[in-house]
């Protein structure tokens, strides 16, 4: 089988170090094991520049919509509300899990390439009292925009509400300062920026919100408190982890680390994200959202023109050894180019290459 390049936005390209702790068989009873849960516990609270005093981390195994739906089932009681903010797919998502598990909440839908209005969520919150939660997703990968996170947290200050954020897409690369932000709940996944592969999510949670969360979950699975209580003991998970992918997540957080951290990942995903806008606008591919929008992590591309066929163009681009990803919208037709994973300004001048023989335009 081709090993791909993946322009997707997770699973993604990963290291030959990452693939190679997959070759190990580990037991989830394990001394040596629990230890490698705990240090991806701590060094994620580094990442997130919090205290090990006020925050805690959370495992849970599953693709990383389960954890989402694991702090909606367990951060927010019967008698709170949510009030959902949404402008793309993967907000719908948490929408249609409040809907499933019986949350009551309230959305406030914008079009897939705005920003949420701030005098809107303020008179949300004024209007509705008993709003308890505000919800967001960071990076819609759904498009590629980047949500005003900063904003948002600052209203949730203001207004004393639970913060909820699913940064599945940017925690790792792009730097988040959760406990300045405040945020109470934030939520991503092993294949993602931190370029594990898939097969859990984690939660970094704040201590004071997630101890009162006991018996909130109508799931037992799903428990993000009793995940929480028996992780804390010795890292053990409460039921079957993902042993090879565990210890994957550990070698690719310390390869972060050797990169230069956050800050330096962050530059690699911007500087691919621009080369790519730039090589595909001078051969007549534009993005759906604006630069000032727009998040290092994925883009979404207009197709050029009627004839365009997206199927034909992937075939192409795949059989050169590139992996692109659909569009989401439902509206326009367009296609994705992620810009995480072990990709570099080489892997991407090439990519542009192959598209800009494939449009018929040399030009780089």
């Amino acid at each position: 089988m081709t090993n791909y390049k993946l322009l997707t936005p997770g699973p993604l390209t990963t290291t030959d170090t990452v693939k190679q702790e997959m070759s190990i068989d580990r037991c989830t009873w394990d001394d040596e094991y629990k230890q490698i849960t705990q240090k991806i516990r701590s060094q994620l609270l580094d990442l997130a520049h919090v205290s090990k005093e006020d925050y805690t981390v959370v495992l849970m195994q599953g693709s990383g919509t389960f954890s989402v739906e694991s702090v909606m089932q367990t951060a927010i009681a019967e008698n709170d509300k949510a009030l959902i903010i949404t402008n793309g797919a993967y907000g719908k998502r948490i929408v249609q899990m409040a809907e499933y598990i019986g949350k009551n909440y309230e959305e406030y839908s914008v079009a897939y390439n705005e920003y949420p209005e701030e005098y809107v969520i303020r008179e949300k919150l004024e209007k509705d009292p008993s709003i308890t939660h505000i919800i967001m997703v960071h990076c819609e990968t759904t498009t590629g925009i980047l949500n005003p996170l900063e904003m948002v947290s600052e209203l949730a200050k203001t207004y004393d509400k639970t913060l909820i954020i699913d940064a599945m897409s940017s925690f790792g690369g792009i730097e988040i300062n959760v406990e300045e932000l405040e945020i109470d709940y934030l939520i991503s996944s092993a294949n993602k920026c931190i370029q594990g592969v898939p097969g859990f999510g984690f939660v970094i949670a704040k201590l004071t919100h997630l101890q009162t969360c006991k018996g909130h979950a109508h799931s037992l699975s799903l428990d993000l408190y009793d995940q929480w209580q028996v992780m804390e003991v010795d890292g053990k998970w409460r039921y079957t982890s993902p042993t090879h992918v565990v210890a994957a997540f550990s070698q690719a957080i310390d390869e972060l680390l050797v990169e230069g951290g956050i800050v330096a990942r962050h530059e690699r995903y911007r500087k691919n994200n621009q080369l790519v806008r730039e090589r595909l606008e001078k051969v007549g591919i534009y993005p759906y959202i604006t630069s000032d929008k727009q998040s290092p992590i994925i883009a979404t591309y207009l197709f050029p023109n009627e004839q365009f066929s997206f199927e034909t163009f992937y075939e192409h681009v795949k059989a050169k050894g590139f992996v692109l990803y659909p569009g989401k919208l439902t509206d326009i037709d367009t296609f994705r180019i992620g810009n995480i994973g072990e990709i570099y300004e080489e892997d991407i001048q090439e990519l542009c290459d192959i598209i800009a023989e494939y449009m018929g335009v040399l030009v780089k």
